[in-house]
């Protein structure tokens, strides 16, 4: 029997989207109320930790098979972002013959809010054996005074 495309791969596709989009608003109001989400949207959420190091924040973040080019971070204000993108890995073999297929494209996004400004240009970050690292220095508050002047 000749390979015939899956019917259903679009609306696969919109699901996975629309997973995606209800994980990251939750994740949204997660962080908004200070709360546990009650959600669980599977594969679009990855656990994360913040721990306080006196000097630096450390974030630390499942990633179970992506590589360091599938993810992506930012800062904006005192919020950290993190996501990943990765793609099914495609058989350069036109024969194989899948009896399931699972493994498809995969992403998440996470925002975490920091208790206090970061150096942002001291910020590091590694992935080593699935799991990211973002070292994020805090700000030292400068000894020096600052006149200010009044109107």
């Amino acid at each position: 029997m000749a390979d015939r495309p899956n019917p259903f791969e679009s609306l696969e596709e919109l699901f996975g989207r629309l997973n995606r989009q209800f994980g990251d608003k939750a994740q949204t109001w997660e962080m908004e109320t200070g709360g546990e989400s009650q959600f669980d949207f599977g594969a679009a959420s990855t656990n994360l930790d913040l721990a306080d190091h006196g000097d630096e924040f450390v974030v630390t973040v499942d990633v179970p098979g992506y590589e360091a080019d599938d993810l992506t971070s930012s800062i904006s204000g005192e919020t950290l972002l993190v996501s990943g993108e990765r793609e099914r890995e495609t058989a350069d073999d036109e024969d194989d013959r899948y009896i399931r297929r699972e493994r498809q494209l995969q992403s998440f996004s996470r925002q975490v809010q920091l208790p206090e400004p970061v150096d942002v240009d001291a910020v590091h970050a590694t992935v080593n054996n699935g799991v990211l690292t973002i070292h994020l220095p805090k700000l030292e508050a400068s000894g020096a005074s600052h006149s200010i002047d009044i109107d």
